[in-house]
């Protein structure tokens, strides 16, 4: 199958820690793999950017695992082109599925030209998004008070 990618990645993120595969291809269409481990503090994220340049990787895929994949979007973009995919379309392989073989499928399937990106908006637009949110979180809590304390009060039989 047709190489889009000779340098790439895939990440496979969870809360604490993230398994990541890199694919390199030679010119002469030879394969080399290496699977690392880091966490997921800044410190960390960093180190695996700088991992991931020394390697010359191009593009990177990862999973959008809760909210867990937003700092590493955050810290890799503009280092190398990030690919967002819908986790359930790659949960859809059958067979045994470990951190290992997640990242490395990723990889390959990115290297193929096999993954579809999801839409992620431009980060103004993403925290225009986070302070809306937490506008109206905040909003819905105001009226939780208001209405508790209200209770309280009639409760106590004061009006």
């Amino acid at each position: 199958m047709h190489i889009r990618y000779a340098r790439c990645g895939g990440l496979d993120v969870h809360k604490r820690m993230i398994a990541a595969c890199i694919l390199l291809r030679g010119p002469l269409g030879e394969a080399q793999q290496e699977i690392r481990r880091c966490g997921t503090m800044t410190r960390d994220l960093l180190e695996l950017v700088d991992w991931l340049q020394s390697q010359q990787v191009t593009h990177v895929a990862m999973e959008s695992t809760g909210v867990y994949w937003k700092p590493i979007w955050n810290i890799l973009e503009g280092q190398v082109a990030v690919i967002l995919v819908n986790a359930p379309h790659s949960k859809a392989v059958p067979g045994r599925k470990t951190d290992t073989t997640e990242c490395r499928w990723s990889a390959e399937w990115l290297q193929r030209g096999l993954l579809r990106s999801s839409f992620v908006p431009p980060t103004p637009i993403r925290q225009l998004r986070d302070l809306t949110r937490l506008r109206t979180s905040l909003r819905q809590d105001h009226t939780a008070v208001a209405n508790r304390l209200q209770k309280i009060l009639e409760d106590a039989h004061i009006k």
